[in-house]
């Protein structure tokens, strides 16, 4: 394979209820500090659920100031600030490159912007249709956060929104991945974002069962319990996490420091329930060996996954057994975590988010934990690494990400050679 094909990890930016930044949110979760705590964002008396996980920072390092920010939809905000960092982080200076016309962002966002569309319609519902923000669209549409980044940097290259539910993230990142491959870009910006904690969101996912519940007696932050016995089911949360991807002929050019290779992307579409996910998980499966072939790797030298690891029975179990179809006797010998143990979930948010983490896992040879693991759920039986972080050096890593509908996207980085 060449240069132009080989795809590298240069740049990391990352907004999470764990943290504001690549370095408080890896910390966090390698001490298995939990983000989750009672909803702040809103009044949630009338609902059924009473935690999330939530971001709180200052958004103007992004470029918004007050008036701004009070327009775009949550999500939009911490696209942004996460996608600068991660381009802050990579060294590359768009004013001097020209049009940056060989330069693609590509952003996933499952819902958009739902705190926006819930709040305009009260207004329209108290106002009437006079009163109605005409930004309503351009604030918070799957494709906002892109185009946001891109006018940030004058990045006149392909920019786009992908919708496919909780897989989002990673379904941008991959189809970043393939543009740069098929030589239609040289940088790629790319990842996932998402602001769900809404009143509107957070009713409607309880209302389908799939949140766990806390009436205010107890640690919240010992509710998200993937893969244990114990779990009531997934904690909501908002979040972004962006990466920054180059062909390694034009990251060696500038003398980029490189922290890794994405060296294969997965997808399949399960085609068999509108929220559950294909109880046998051959689809994650197919998604899973589609990676590792194209990452041209030995499943033998993937070290670590990143799982999806909903704390839900159905994923929990679905993906356990997926493992161990594609791993056979090598998964019991990886590591196996899920770090929505500590951030919740954060829908197109914890691809991105998921993705910085595996490239921190490579480049510092630390394992994140699954904290609140404490009775083994004996469906549920391989290395989630319990509670503790731990030292390991990695040769490849897996990010697992799976969405409502049936989507399956699946990474493999893998060190850099």
């Amino acid at each position: 394979m060449t240069d132009e094909q080989r795809i590298v990890v240069t740049g990391l930016g990352a907004v999470a209820p764990t943290g504001y930044g690549v370095a408080e949110n890896w910390d966090s979760v390698i001490n298995g500090r939990s983000g989750i705590g009672p909803i702040t964002l809103f009044d949630s008396t009338e609902n059924k659920v009473h935690i999330a996980g939530e971001c709180h920072y200052d958004p103007t390092p992004g470029g918004f100031n007050e008036r701004d920010a009070a327009r775009y939809d949550r999500s939009v905000l911490h696209a942004v600030n996460a996608g600068m960092e991660a381009v802050r982080d990579s060294g590359l200076d768009f004013a001097s490159r020209g049009d940056n016309h060989d330069v693609c962002i590509i952003m996933g966002s499952g819902i958009g912007g739902i705190d926006n569309i819930q709040k305009t319609c009260q207004v329209m519902l108290e106002k009437g249709p006079g009163r109605v923000t005409p930004f309503l669209v351009p604030s918070g549409t799957a494709d906002v956060g892109a185009h946001t980044i891109a006018m940030r940097y004058g990045i006149h290259g392909f920019t786009c929104g992908v919708a496919t539910a909780c897989a989002s993230g990673n379904d941008a990142i991959s189809t970043a991945f393939l543009r740069l491959r098929a030589g239609f870009e040289k940088i790629a910006i790319c990842g996932g974002s998402e602001a769900p904690v809404c009143k509107l969101s957070i009713a409607t996912f309880a209302n389908m069962r799939a949140l766990s519940s806390w009436d205010g007696e107890g640690d919240p932050t010992r509710v998200s319990r993937p893969f244990d016995r114990n779990r009531s089911g997934f904690v909501i949360s908002e979040g972004a996490g962006v990466i920054v991807l180059e062909t390694l002929a034009h990251a060696k050019a500038r003398g980029a420091r490189i922290y890794c290779e994405l060296g294969g992307v997965g997808q399949s579409t399960d085609a068999y329930h509108v929220t559950a996910p294909e109880p046998t998980g051959s689809f994650v499966s197919l998604a899973m060996r589609q990676a590792i072939e194209r990452a041209e790797v030995d499943p033998n030298t993937v070290d670590y996954i990143n799982a999806h690891g909903t704390s839900t029975h159905h994923n929990d179990v679905m993906e356990t057994n997926a493992i161990k179809t594609v791993f056979g006797e090598h998964a019991r010998e990886l590591c196996v975590s899920s770090t929505k143990s500590m951030t919740g979930h954060c829908v197109a948010g914890c691809g991105g988010i998921e993705a910085v983490f595996c490239v921190k896992a490579i480049e510092t040879g630390i394992v994140p934990p699954t904290i609140n693991y404490e009775e083994p759920d004996p469906e549920c039986d391989l290395d989630y690494v319990p509670n503790k972080a731990r030292e390991l050096k990695i040769r490849a890593a897996m990010s697992d990400t799976f969405g409502f509908g049936g989507h399956n996207a699946v990474l493999l980085f893998k060190r850099f050679e």
